[in-house]
């Protein structure tokens, strides 16, 4: 056989091996490999860009690694309910607000459960802020476990490193709400805004990545005076967690939260360049399973009879404990909250869980808005879906039996 032949059918096998590889991923990571963003600048990748790493974040090689956070291995049941009879039409503000993922659970019951972006709800989608709020239950689980005294006690108390910072007068209820009065710039279309920069900071030797960050920010405001929305503060939320019980973000969460409610699937945590989970960011999960998460809180996020954050906690958290300057909303503890009494998690690009107690009712929101990390009218489209919703069991309530 000729030498030419003998390369010829190495490369034929090589070639054979590599398309039988890309067949054998999943089709997410497929999508990521075939449109992978190069930088770790989120809030500035094309579209396309996003659609691809937003189903992958946990598996992009110019990210740090995450923390596995482990599943039930009892899942709690969704079971199918009437399909929700809308007014308008859902295919229509899903793709208007280039939805991924669009779920409705009412009473316990899936009543509407769509996909969108070529996502199928099996894999993983990042959740950005939407973690705020898993953190700050975290937080509400510390307290009654005896690892936070008091949500009055000063940060530096569980912070060491913020000791002689502005951060050294802030309590960590003022952290929950966001009112530290420290300065930050949480501008996403600034590339020189904190949020766009402290990813890429370099930390100080044996310095915690955020915290190296968070404490070299002046004071701007008394604590305390003034709301500012902040997700370097949910980070150092984060971090508070994290030193307070000496467990990851990760491990902490499936103890309290993912293995009890019965998540179906494992979730993963992003982690900083100091190897800690990112406490304003990045939990990836399934739909399904950010409405179970949905659900726990709804139900008091009970285990066994038994609440896993203080009596009281919820009534303190999702409703206003600071104003925003809107009519009728407000901030709790990393919730955002409306005077009827509903709030909800949110979190750039689309991401959503929206609870509403009196109706029963968890909408959750996966997307990747085309306008940008706010897009004002993506937003109130969003809204007015809530509302909608919201009518549509009122009106299936009023009919008789």
């Amino acid at each position: 056989m000729s030498f030419k032949k003998v390369v010829l059918g190495s490369l034929a096998i090589l070639a054979a091996a590599v398309v039988g590889c890309w067949f054998s991923l999943d089709k997410e990571t497929r999508a990521l490999l075939a449109t992978v963003p190069t930088n770790r600048d989120v809030l500035f990748w094309t579209v396309p860009q996003r659609d691809a790493a937003f189903r992958a974040l946990d598996r992009l090689p110019i990210l740090a690694k995450a923390n596995v956070v482990p599943a039930s291995g009892s899942p709690s049941p969704l079971p199918p309910g009437p399909p929700l009879q809308l007014q308008s039409d859902v295919d229509a503000y899903m793709a208007g607000q280039r939805s991924a993922a669009l779920l409705v659970v009412h009473d316990g019951k899936l009543r509407l459960e769509r996909y969108g972006l070529g996502f199928d709800g099996q894999g993983r989608w990042t959740s950005f802020s939407v973690a705020k709020s898993f953190t700050s239950t975290l937080v509400g689980a510390a307290v009654k476990d005896g690892f936070i005294k008091s949500l009055d006690d000063k940060v530096s108390l569980y912070i060491p490193d913020l000791k002689g910072s502005a951060y050294d007068d802030v309590s960590v209820r003022q952290l929950l709400t966001m009112t530290s009065g420290v300065k930050w710039n949480e501008d996403y279309a600034d590339p020189q805004s904190d949020v766009a920069r402290f990813n890429n900071h370099q930390p100080e030797e044996g310095v915690e990545a955020l915290v190296s960050y968070m404490r070299k920010l002046p004071r701007e405001a008394p604590a305390g005076s003034r709301w500012l929305y902040s997700t370097g503060e949910t980070n150092l939320v984060g971090t508070l967690v994290q030193q307070a019980t000496h467990k990851p973000l990760a491990t902490y969460l499936s103890e309290k939260i993912w293995v009890p409610a019965g998540m179906e699937q494992q979730a993963t945590w992003i982690l900083s360049k100091t190897g800690k989970e990112i406490g304003g960011c990045c939990v990836q999960a399934t739909p399904r399973d950010y409405a179970r998460m949905g659900l726990f809180i709804l139900n008091g996020a009970q285990v066994n009879g038994q609440s896993i954050v203080p009596d009281g906690w919820w009534a303190e958290a999702t409703t206003k404990r600071t104003e925003i300057g809107i009519p009728g909303r407000g901030y709790g503890y990393q919730w955002w909250t409306y005077d009827d009494g509903s709030y909800t998690a949110r979190g750039i690009f689309g991401q959503g869980i929206f609870i509403d107690p009196q109706r029963k009712l968890v909408i959750v929101s996966n997307a990747n808005w085309a306008g940008g990390a706010r897009d004002p009218q993506a937003t109130q489209a969003r809204e007015n879906f809530y509302r909608e919703v919201q009518q549509a069991i009122d009106d299936e309530t009023a009919k008789p039996s």
